[in-house]
């Protein structure tokens, strides 16, 4: 769970991703704007019902290879997010992740220098919201 201060988004799901480069972030309704700028709507959900809309100076343009492997335009912007404990300023992919579970993907250039990742745990520098975390079992011979 991740929270980007600066836009007022908090406890947003993200999916760790160290074989991706970049961050992305699933956005709708992008327009650029004078000045350099982009104005988007964050989906914070995955129903599509709460949005937010952010005007951010664009950082950069670059070619991206989604995952299904087809090459696409986007913006990136910059902006600090908060995972845990760890402030720190990121660049983030604009794009359409609606078809995918996580709202946010985190890659390997955001997470860099900052944290160790274990592929056997989740939701280890926060919890996930709403949901209460389930009893471990012992072993039968830790009983």
């Amino acid at each position: 769970m991740v929270d980007i201060p600066e836009w007022g988004i908090h406890q947003l799901a993200a999916k760790v991703d160290t074989g991706a480069r970049s961050s992305a972030l699933h956005v709708e309704s992008i327009e650029r704007r004078p000045g350099n700028k982009v104005r988007f709507e964050v989906v914070v959900d995955r129903d599509g019902l709460h949005k937010i809309s952010v005007t951010a100076p664009i950082r950069r343009v670059s070619v991206v290879r989604s995952s299904s492997g087809h090459p696409e335009r986007r913006f990136f912007v910059a902006t600090e997010i908060k995972l845990g404990p760890v402030l720190k300023e990121i660049e983030i992919g604009l794009t359409s992740r609606h078809l995918m579970r996580f709202r946010m993907l985190l890659g390997r250039l955001s997470l860099g220098h900052d944290f160790v990742i274990d592929p056997g745990r989740r939701y280890v520098a926060t919890k996930k919201k709403g949901r209460k975390k389930k009893k471990r079992r012992s072993a039968p011979d830790e009983r």
